[in-house]
């Protein structure tokens, strides 16, 4: 953030979720328009989304297995009050959003991502490469699964949910072996320092967007979005629109076993994917540049 803009003296309300992560991340988005806009006014508004609390209610199932659009539940009451005008904007987890907007939104801006690469960590000091048959690893993604099963074969998963801090004392209890988190969450909550050890892009492609937040607007607010647009970052979001074109390709959802990451290189672009079956058939990944 290299300059500061005054725009007419307001007041913006944001919605997020109400997790740790949900949090630390919003509040640093304010913090940098703060800084970026002298004088504006930013107030949070937690808003409990409905796999939030499917989440809390059920903590070892899959989020609402029976809906077909599953992955909008961690967006929809933001986005209800973002239609309503009960808030300004939204900020949400890249990956948390379907591919299609509701009419009416748009996204403001990406931010410059975090690193989207997922993490292992072990329990008693064990490594990637400790990893073999009957070994118990901790994750409710069928994405990591699924790769992280072709890449192991024999691993035992444990289907454990909750906030980022709960897993890590759940691993601690001896709940699993091993655990594979986001590694921008780790960074976002400053859990950087505990013992981790990043999965290679080969390994397990991440969801599309991981690592990168989602600033969303009303189309009608053009005030709002003009603000917001000034911390957009256009290799971030040129990333995150390649992903998430992939994933209205796909049709991907919550259950949709599906990865994609494009990454600038300095002869262009690299996308990595992974893909497979809602039952986790027939799974298939690329690389093209």
């Amino acid at each position: 953030i290299n300059s500061t803009l005054r725009p007419p003296a307001m007041k913006l309300r944001y919605g997020t979720r109400g997790s740790p992560l949900a949090l630390a991340q919003s509040d640093w988005f304010a913090r940098c328009l703060r800084q970026r806009h002298a004088g504006l006014e930013v107030e949070r508004v937690v808003i409990h989304t409905s796999g939030d609390r499917f989440s809390l209610a059920h903590p070892q199932a899959p989020v609402a297995a029976g809906d077909d659009n599953v992955k909008a539940l961690f967006v929809k009451e933001i986005e209800e009050a973002l239609l309503a005008g009960t808030i300004d904007f939204a900020v949400h987890s890249s990956k948390d959003l379907p591919g299609e907007l509701p009419a009416g939104l748009a996204i403001a801006a990406f931010p410059r991502r975090e690193d989207p690469r997922d993490v292992f960590i072990g329990r008693s000091g064990a490594r990637w490469k400790d990893v073999g048959s009957g070994f118990r690893l901790a994750t409710a993604s069928l994405r990591r699964r699924l790769q992280l099963g072709l890449a192991a074969p024999g691993l035992s998963f444990v289907a454990m949910r909750g906030n980022v801090d709960t897993r890590l004392s759940k691993l601690a209890q001896g709940q699993a072996d091993g655990l594979v988190l986001a590694m921008a969450g780790l960074k976002r909550l400053g859990l950087a320092d505990v013992v981790h050890e990043p999965l290679p892009v080969e390994l397990v492609v991440p969801a599309p967007g991981q690592g990168a937040l989602a600033i969303e607007v009303h189309r009608l607010r053009r005030d709002v979005a003009e603000i917001l647009g000034a911390l957009d970052d256009a290799a971030t979001r040129l990333e995150v629109e390649c992903e998430r074109a992939f994933l209205r390709l796909m049709e991907g959802g919550c259950r949709t076993p599906l990865g994609g990451l494009a990454m600038r290189e300095a002869d262009g672009l690299r996308f990595d994917w992974f893909w497979s079956d809602d039952s986790g058939e027939g799974p298939r990944r690329g690389s093209l540049r």
